[in-house]
């Protein structure tokens, strides 16, 4: 036994009522494997970090549908029509888009009788926004001459518009834009004319601007 376990085994004698003189008849010896004399070693254990991640982009985790802008009664309503019109929000405006071959004939400002399941569509979302600020803006892609583009756009705007105030029950304000404000290519990389491009911005969009409660 080694001088440096002797005054603890000495204490543990002593302890088990052992004199010192019957102590020193005991043969104490260390078995392998034994803890005596082993360094013990407290490690740090590996925990899993906590990590937040931004989920996506921030358009993507802005919903379109605020509860707290329309009354109790029309959540769900609201809720469906904004699904069905796939309307999107565009800081802080909720913006549907209405494909103009859809509402209208080529080259015309009359709006076809199969677009009234949209338009009335649009008309019953409009009355759970009352008090929100509504605009129509009509746009067109980029062929023909920009003055004439413009015309058209307004009057197919007008059209909307005028068909939508009566159940929205307040006039609702008609902007022609033309070609200024494509959502998509009018031409492809290559200087070709880009057929899918362009009818993405022949279109009529309403724009909403919901206040609190609607």
């Amino acid at each position: 036994m080694t001088g440096r376990h002797a005054p603890a085994l000495a204490a543990a004698l002593l302890a088990a009522g052992l004199t010192p003189c019957a102590a020193s008849a005991l043969t104490v010896r260390l078995m392998s494997g034994s803890a005596i004399g082993m360094k013990s070693t407290f490690e740090k254990a590996e925990t899993p970090r906590s990590t937040f991640e931004k989920a996506g982009p921030d358009s993507e985790l802005q919903s379109v549908f605020v509860s707290s802008e329309v009354a109790p009664e029309r959540v769900e309503t609201t809720r469906t029509l904004l699904s069905e019109l796939n309307a999107r929000r565009s800081e802080g405006v909720i913006v549907i888009d209405l494909p103009a071959d859809v509402l209208f004939d080529f080259d015309k400002a009359t709006i076809r009788p199969d677009a009234e399941p949209a338009l009335a569509r649009a008309a019953e979302l409009l009355k759970s926004y009352p008090r929100a600020q509504v605009s129509i803006g009509g746009h067109t892609d980029a062929k023909g001459d920009d003055a004439y583009n413009e015309g058209l756009s307004l009057r197919r705007a007008r059209a909307v518009a005028d068909r939508l105030q009566g159940p929205a029950g307040r006039s609702l304000k008609a902007e022609g834009f033309g070609e200024r404000r494509p959502v998509a290519p009018n031409v492809k990389p290559d200087g070709a004319d880009d057929p899918a491009g362009r009818q993405k911005n022949r279109r009529v969009e309403i724009r909403i601007t919901p206040q609190a409660g609607g």
